[in-house]
């Protein structure tokens, strides 16, 4: 009769380490030999043994997904380069040429933080100047808005009441309130930041309102029933639940304010991309306008994936049973 005999992991590996001969591989023969066929069927007197599966190769990387994820977004700006060229050369003069524009952009970016006087700084500090005007109007926006949604959102009195106010106030474009902010603040900066405030704290206040509002009533009933207070509401049950409709309408505000901080600077002026593109209209040099339009494109572009970022990672999809 024979017998397997079996080692356990540290004597099968100690001729390894001594430098002897090195562990029989369990393969098929050994199993016949040992009693056990390799169909994982065992004879008398001996023990199954599993011969771990090898592991399945990794499938090669698609390199059509690939081409078809780089190559539409190459294709769209070869065209907008395409349909700049044409219309550069159609009007002569008066649209300067992609080349010269990137000639242009290279000596404007080779020191973007000059400062030559209050009138005269580089387009980094431009861009700098119109983030701050911008970081204070949403933040005081939404120190405002948020609290505002949350109370209407959970109490139909002031969900009623505040309704037809955002209604009316709500469509005014953000540039109308311009001159209200330079009467009452008598002053050009606050004036566009309170322009900023205005225009971003409406998304805040409807999309915070709408998430409080879309919270299941099976989560109040279970506060109720353990008489929790409304803070603890608030924080432990309506913020969480809320926080992915905040961070939407969050998105919401700083798209529109960076949309329109460009156009407050424009009729207040100091420092800012907006007077920026207003002082080179002055000087008609179209290059540095168009090299602006990029660089305000870019930093928005910049702002909405920075926020569509944050707002995925606190987004949970409901599972399906």
């Amino acid at each position: 009769m024979v017998s397997a005999v079996f080692h356990s992991p540290l004597e099968a590996a100690a001729p390894a380490a001594r430098g002897g001969d090195k562990p029989r591989e369990p393969n098929a023969t050994h199993l016949i030999a040992d009693g056990a066929h390799p169909t994982g069927a065992t004879t008398k007197n001996s023990m199954k043994i599993t011969v771990p599966a090898a592991a399945p190769a990794k499938p090669p990387r698609d390199a059509s997904a690939l081409w078809l994820t780089i190559l539409p977004p190459l294709l769209g700006l070869g065209l907008l380069v395409l349909v700049w060229e044409l219309v550069s050369m159609g009007t002569g003069a008066s649209i300067p040429s992609p080349k010269d524009t990137f000639i242009q952009a290279i000596e404007i970016f080779k020191d973007p933080f000059y400062s030559k006087g209050p009138n005269d700084q580089g387009v980094g500090w431009n861009v700098l100047s119109s983030l701050k005007r911008v970081a204070m109007g949403f933040g005081l926006a939404a120190v405002v808005g948020i609290p505002v949604g949350f109370m209407i959102g959970r109490f139909t009195f002031l969900s009623r009441m505040f309704n037809p106010l955002i209604s009316l106030l709500r469509p005014v474009s953000p540039l109308a309130w311009l001159p209200i902010g330079l009467l009452v603040f008598k002053g050009a900066d606050p004036a566009a930041i309170w322009t900023i405030f205005i225009c971003s704290i409406w998304p805040m206040i409807i999309n915070t309102a709408v998430g409080v509002q879309r919270v299941p009533q099976d989560y109040m009933n279970v506060a109720r029933v353990l008489n929790l207070s409304e803070w603890k509401i608030v924080t432990k049950i309506l913020f969480p639940a809320v926080l992915p409709y905040m961070l939407t309408g969050v998105r919401l505000a700083v798209g529109t304010a960076w949309l329109v901080i460009v156009a407050a600077e424009m009729l207040t002026g100091g420092v800012g991309i907006g007077f920026w593109v207003w002082d080179e209209w002055n000087n008609l040099n179209v290059k540095n306008i168009i090299i602006a339009i990029f660089v305000i494109g870019i930093v928005g572009l910049v702002l909405e994936f920075a926020l569509i970022r944050i707002a995925t990672a606190f987004t949970f999809e409901e599972v399906k049973s």
